[in-house]
C-alpha cells in the first residue's frame, strides 16, 4: 500500500478532516462539523450577536429610568399603586427567567437553532406590550391593572428573548477565546445600550418636561393643574417607546440573520430530559456557580444602588440640577469606551484578577465624592471612574458564566443541555438584586422624607443618599469580593476544562465518523 493512501484511508477512517466536493469542475473543501465549530468566527458574526444584547438593556435602562415618574406624574396614578406596579413587576420578571430558562433546555433542536425560534417568536409581542406601558388608557378605575398586566406581558416576553440569547453564548463557538471575545463585543453594545435607551427617551420626553417648585409652593407644583402640559408628556412618552420598539425589532433581525447558531451538543449521544427540579439541584448544586453568582450578586447591588440613586445626589445632594444628565451620559460613555480594555486586561492577566482591580476600582473615586464640597470637576472625574468599574461589572459576569458551565460539563459529563438554567438562574439573581435595590432606595428615602416635584431636599435626604451612593455600595464591593475570594475556577483549570471538552468532542466525533462507516465495511 502505498503512503499516501494509508493516510488518506487513516484521515478518512479516523480523524474528522475536510470532505472535497466537485462543482463545475472546481474542487470545493467542505469543513468537517469539528473543523465549522473551531472555525473563528468573524468580526462581523461577533457584532450582530452584541446587537442582539442592546434591546434588553435599551428597554432596561427607559424603564428604570422613567416609569415610576411616568407612572406618578402623567398616569396620575395613586403612589402606593404605582408601587405595587413596580414591586409585583420586579417579582414576576424575576420568577419567569428559571421557568423560561427550564423550557429553553427542553426546546427540541430545529434547522434554525434551539434559541433562535423563541427570540424570532417573542420579538413583536414583547414591543408591542411595551408600548402600551407608556399609554395612558382612557379609563380611570381599571388603569393600574391597565399597567400592572402589561407590565408583567412586557416582562414574560422579554425574558423569553433575554435568556436565550444569553444562553446562545454556549452556541455560537466552542472555542472559549471566541466566546470571550465575542462577550466583549456584546457588553460594549449592550453599555452603548443604555446610552441610547438614557438619551432617546430622555431627550424626547425631556422636551415636555414639567418644571419643579421649591417646597413653599407646594400647592401649585402639582402637574394636574395643566392638563396641556400632560397632554405633551403623553405624547412624548409614546413617541419615545416607538422609537425603541423599532430599534428593538432591528436589533432581533440583524441577531437572526447575522448569527449562526452551532449544534454543539450535535455529535454528542442523545441525553435523557431532566425534571425541572433536577436540572435545578444539579446547577445549585454546582459549588464554582453559587459562589460566582453570590459574588456578583452583592456586586452588582452595589452599582445598582450606585446607577439607581446617582442622579438624585447630583441634583439635590451636590446642586448640579442643569448638568446631571450629562453627567449620566459620561458615566455610560466611560463604560462603552473601556470594556475593549477590560477585556484586554482578562485575556492577559486572567479574570480573577480582573475582578479584583475592576471591580474596586471605583471605591476610591465613591469616597471621594461624598468627602469634598460640591465640585462639578470632582463630578465628572468620578463618573469616568464608575463608568470604568460599570464596564467590569457588565463584562465580568457574562465572561466567566461560560467557564462555570464549563466546568460542569467536565465534572458531569452524562448530563448535558442545561446552559438555559445555569443562564436564567443568573438573569434571575441579577434581577433579584435589581428589586432589592429598587425598594432598599425608595423606602430608605421615604423615610428620611423626600418630597417629589420639589427642587431642594432636607439634610435627611442628602444624608441618605449619601449612604446609598458610597457607603452601601463600597460595603457590599467587600462582601463580593471576600466570597469570590474562594471562586475555585482559575485559569489553570480553565485550560484544563477546556482541553478535556475537546477531546470529549474530537472522541465522540470519531464516534461518529466510525458509525457512519459501518455499513460501508459490511457490505
Amino acid at each position: 500500500m502505498a503512503r499516501g493512501e494509508g493516510a488518506e484511508q487513516f484521515s478518512s477512517g479516523l480523524l474528522p478532516t475536510a470532505k472535497t466536493l466537485t462543482q463545475d469542475g472546481i474542487k470545493i473543501a467542505k469543513l468537517s462539523p469539528q473543523q465549522e465549530r473551531k472555525r473563528p468566527l468573524t468580526v462581523w458574526s461577533k457584532v450582530c450577536f452584541a446587537i442582539g444584547g442592546a434591546p434588553y438593556q435599551i428597554t432596561g435602562t427607559a424603564l428604570g429610568f422613567f416609569l415610576q415618574i411616568f407612572l406618578l406624574d402623567v398616569a396620575l396614578l395613586d403612589p402606593l399603586n404605582a408601587s405595587v406596579i413596580l414591586f409585583v413587576g420586579r417579582a414576576w420578571d424575576a420568577v419567569t427567567d428559571p421557568t423560561v430558562g427550564f423550557l429553553v433546555s427542553r426546546t427540541p433542536w430545529t434547522r434554525h437553532g434551539r434559541m433562535m425560534p423563541w427570540i424570532l417568536v417573542s420579538t413583536i409581542p414583547a414591543v408591542s406590550f411595551y408600548f402600551l406601558i407608556w399609554v395612558v388608557p382612557p379609563i380611570e378605575q381599571g388603569k393600574m391593572m391597565w399597567y400592572l398586566l402589561f407590565y408583567c406581558l412586557f416582562q414574560t416576553l422579554q425574558t423569553c428573548f433575554h435568556v436565550p440569547y444569553s444562553a446562545l453564548t454556549m452556541f455560537i463557538s466552542t472555542e472559549q477565546r471566541e466566546r470571550d471575545s465575542a462577550t466583549a463585543y456584546r457588553m460594549t453594545i449592550e453599555v452603548f445600550g443604555t446610552v441610547i435607551g438614557t438619551a432617546v427617551q430622555g431627550q424626547i420626553v425631556g422636551m415636555a418636561v414639567t418644571p419643579c417648585t421649591f417646597p413653599n409652593n407646594s400647592s401649585n407644583h402639582s402637574v394636574q393643574g395643566n392638563n396641556s402640559q400632560i397632554l405633551n408628556e403623553r405624547r412624548a412618552y409614546m413617541i419615545a417607546s416607538g422609537v425603541i420598539s423599532v430599534i428593538y425589532v432591528l436589533c432581533a433581525v440583524v441577531l437572526f440573520f447575522g448569527v449562526r447558531e452551532q449544534n454543539i451538543q450535535g455529535g454528542l449521544k442523545a441525553q435523557k430530559h431532566v425534571s425541572f427540579r433536577t436540572g435545578l439541584r444539579l446547577v445549585i448544586g454546582h459549588e464554582p456557580y453559587v459562589k460566582l453568582v453570590l459574588a456578583f450578586l452583592f456586586t452588582s447591588l452595589a452599582f445598582m444602588l450606585l446607577e439607581g440613586n446617582f442622579a438624585l445626589f447630583i441634583k439635590y445632594t451636590l446642586g448640579f440640577r442643569e448638568d446631571f444628565q450629562n453627567i449620566l451620559l459620561v458615566i455610560m460613555l466611560s463604560a462603552t469606551v473601556t470594556i475593549p480594555m477590560w477585556q484586554w486586561f482578562l485575556c492577559r492577566f486572567g479574570k480573577k484578577t480582573a475582578v479584583y482591580i475592576g471591580i474596586t476600582w471605583a471605591v476610591p473615586f465613591m469616597i471621594l465624592v461624598v468627602c469634598v464640597e460640591s465640585n462639578l470637576i470632582v463630578s465628572y472625574i468620578v463618573s469616568i471612574a464608575a463608568g470604568a468599574s460599570v464596564a467590569a461589572a457588565f463584562l465580568l459576569p457574562w465572561s466567566m458564566l461560560p467557564d462555570v458551565v464549563d466546568d460542569f460539563k467536565v465534572q458531569n459529563p452524562t448530563s448535558q443541555g442545561h446552559e438555559a438554567i445555569f443562564y436564567s438562574f443568573y438573569v434571575f439573581f441579577t434581577k433579584f438584586a435589581s428589586g432589592v435595590s429598587l425598594g432598599v432606595s425608595t423606602l430608605s428615602l421615604s423615610f428620611a422624607g423626600y418630597v417629589t416635584g420639589v427642587c431642594v431636599q432636607s439634610d435627611s435626604v442628602n444624608l441618605t443618599l449619601k449612604m446609598l451612593v458610597s457607603a452601601a455600595p463600597v460595603l457590599l464591593i467587600a462582601l463580593g469580593l471576600l466570597i469570590f475570594k474562594t471562586y475555585p475556577i482559575d485559569e489553570e483549570r480553565r485550560q484544563y476544562n477546556n482541553k478535556q471538552l475537546q477531546m470529549l468532542l474530537r472522541s465522540e466525533e470519531q464516534e461518529a465518523e466510525m458509525e457512519a462507516l459501518k455499513p460501508d465495511i459490511t457490505a
